[in-house]
């Protein structure tokens, strides 16, 4: 009877040489069910069939995916390996990671179960007939298993062709790869690691392939069988220059998968990328870790999602390492003027003819030459044998301009936080190792604090924001010329249209004028060992510098927050500038207080040749008074702020009053 069955069953009834293989084809086309799967899997055990057919299998086999991968490992193993890779990668490139199918990863993905089949003993979901059965658990959805099915087909496919020229197949497979990750917005993770065990696979690297994070099926899945010899292989063995050739597509492939991941990462709860320049604070700076709130480094040691990122991106690090990707060349890379060229949407580059052809990816190239310099400063056990940190000048200096603001000076500091995460965090190493390098010109320090400075304006991150103001802080006080210092902290008051990097430009003039009037301590050999230029009168241990200043210290604010302006339209005004107003006066009770200071930076002429008491104090208590009043009930600040803005408001005003209360008690000491 089931003999019966199965005669009656078109796809065994029709097998050539009942029929032609185009034929056969067709036949199976209007006949493939999950049900039928099984009994596919049998037919495709006949190699020359499957030569004949698995090719055109492909694109028919995908959508029954997970119950289909075991004959897609057929035809993987059996076909005809060089259509096949064709069809593979077509499937790749019209590859939609937003298929309907596709749950969003808040939602979760959508269980997929296997239709059951006549057979004794069933595959279950996640195994194959020579792979362990993985825990039962959802798959992901669709698109993702298509790719990481894909993926596994290529790397069997790849090796079992045998040609003088590996690479000609090898970069169209990749750009397909790299065409279909680039797509994806989520499962970022699970694709990363199937791409990392795709190069390591072909690259014939010894090291270990990472578990997944969440069970998705067997990632690079075991073969169902042992593959067939390639029917049109070449005798002739590939030359060096081709050995080459290839381990320059796997390195340029990681370069960019890495940039790819790393951009990717969500900066959720202030973690940009992976927090490199935190975590080196962190521990070059002890001292400056808030107690009682956990450090960067104890998140990235307990949070799952946080430690899948450093293993993501180690198991890259390593990879490329093991291929041989030298560091000297990643700073080549990264320091090249040149904009890097970026290939047409959906078109496919010729297969390069030389290594040299086959371009590194710039940002891909910057982050991994990051790894590798954090990865050496925050784990003692790692060997270092090679010390490449960069200097600041020209070094950093000409990464900061190929990376930031390219798109234009209005861009600056709002580029990928992980991206500036990097950057930042070579500076920290270089500041750290004292590597501050040499100055072309001041126009170039100047342009390079600029940079810099915007960046701690403009990143929405806080922490960056404190990381780019540290280094602006710390480069601007290691050049040896007062003069230059102060020219650079006149002209950020004078000229920026940030008022928070204002604000910062007054801690920079306080540190120096604090620095500059300290008394020297006491050594008993302080004379010889002096530093060098101490013996120079600072610029800012004089009244010079604060009468350079005072006009964009202390403006005329007269006319500023007037009666004629809305009111609304003053207040907006004034919150942006409270921070500034705050910096200011308090930098300046400190000079009124500090009464050591009065006669060498002459305090009563700064007070009466600025005018400070009519134009600047008089004028702000008026608008406070203002600004009041119109919280008031029914009060136009009253409705534009609400209830709740309405104490954050009469907060701010009782704080800038408080201040000018103090300073004016000083005044009048």
């Amino acid at each position: 009877m089931a003999e019966e069955q199965q005669e009656q069953n078109p796809l065994l009834a029709a097998l050539p040489p009942a029929t032609d293989y185009l034929t056969y084809l067709t036949i199976v086309e209007y006949n493939l069910t999950e049900e039928n799967l099984p009994l596919l899997h049998q037919i495709l055990q006949d190699t020359e069939l499957t030569s004949n057919i698995g090719w055109d299998l492909v694109h028919l086999l995908l959508p029954l995916l997970p119950a289909s991968e075991e004959c897609l490992q057929d035809v993987a193993a059996r076909g005809n390996p060089r259509e096949v890779i064709l069809k593979v990668t077509e499937a790749l490139r019209l590859l939609d990671f937003e298929d309907p199918q596709q749950d969003s990863e808040d939602e979760g993905a959508t269980p997929i179960t296997k239709a059951s089949s006549s057979r004794a003993a069933p595959i279950q979901l996640g195994e194959s007939s020579l792979s362990p059965v993985l825990p039962h658990e959802t798959l992901p959805p669709l698109p993702l298993l298509k790719f990481e099915v894909l993926l596994t087909l290529l790397s069997t496919l790849h090796r079992r062709v045998k040609t003088k020229y590996p690479s000609r197949f090898l970069s169209t497979s990749l750009q397909a790869v790299l065409a279909a990750y680039n797509r994806s917005k989520h499962h970022l993770d699970e694709l990363t690691l199937s791409a990392i065990k795709f190069i390591n696979t072909l690259s014939g690297t010894k090291r270990p392939h990472l578990p997944p994070r969440t069970s998705s099926g067997n990632l690079l899945r075991t073969g169902t069988g042992l593959s067939e010899p390639d029917p049109e292989a070449q005798s002739e063995l590939p030359t060096t220059d081709e050995n080459v050739l290839t381990n320059r597509l796997f390195q340029s492939f990681l370069t960019h998968v890495l940039e790819d991941y790393i951009l990717s990462l969500s900066s959720d709860q202030d973690v940009p990328g992976l927090s490199w320049s935190s975590r080196l604070m962190e521990k070059y700076e002890p001292q400056r870790i808030v107690p009682n709130k956990t450090t960067y480094a104890e998140r990235f040691a307990e949070e799952g999602s946080l430690k899948a990122r450093s293993t993501i991106v180690g198991q890259i690090v390593a990879l490329a390492q093991d291929l041989g990707l030298p560091t000297d060349e990643l700073i080549r890379t990264v320091q090249d003027p040149e904009m890097e060229k970026q290939g047409a949407p959906g078109q496919e580059d010729e297969p390069p003819s030389s290594a040299e052809d086959i371009p590194l990816s710039k940002t891909g190239s910057l982050l991994l030459l990051v790894a590798r310099q954090v990865k050496r400063e925050l784990y003692a056990t790692v060997e270092r044998t090679e010390d490449s940190a960069v200097s600041i000048f020209p070094d950093h200096e000409i990464i900061l301009n190929n990376f930031v603001g390219t798109l234009g000076p209005h861009t600056i500091g709002l580029e990928p936080e992980a991206l500036l995460d990097a950057i930042l965090s070579l500076a920290l190493i270089a500041i750290k190792k004292n590597r501050i390098g040499e100055l072309v010109d001041d126009e170039n320090f100047a342009k390079y604090l600029q940079v810099l400075s915007l960046v701690s304006a403009n990143t929405p991150s806080p922490s960056l924001r404190y990381h780019a103001h540290y280094v602006t802080s710390t480069i601007l006080r290691s050049h040896p010329s007062d003069l230059v210092r102060l020219a650079f902290i006149r002209d950020t008051l004078e000229h920026c249209p940030y008022e928070n990097l204002k604000a910062s430009a007054v801690g920079w003039l306080k540190g120096e004028t604090l620095e500059a009037n300290m008394p020297p301590s006491p050594s008993p050999d302080s004379e010889s060992h002096s530093p060098p230029g101490n013996d120079t009168l600072s610029i800012f241990a004089t009244p010079v510098a604060l009468s350079n200043v005072s006009p964009f210290l202390f403006p005329d604010l007269r006319s500023s927050f007037t009666s004629l302006v809305e009111v609304s339209d003053s207040w907006m005004q004034f919150r942006t500038e409270l921070g500034f107003f705050l910096a200011t006066l308090n930098f300046y009770w400190l000079l009124l207080t500090a009464k050591v200071v009065h006669e060498n930076l002459d305090i009563t002429g700064l007070h009466k040749a600025s005018h400070i008491e009519d134009n600047y104090l008089t004028p702000l208590k008026q608008a406070i008074g203002r600004f009041r009043e119109s919280l008031k009930d029914d009060g136009e600040l009253a409705i534009v702020e609400g209830s709740e803005g309405m104490v954050a408001a009469q907060t701010d005003l009782m704080i800038l009053e408080d201040v000018i209360e103090r300073v004016e008690k000083g005044t009048k000491g």
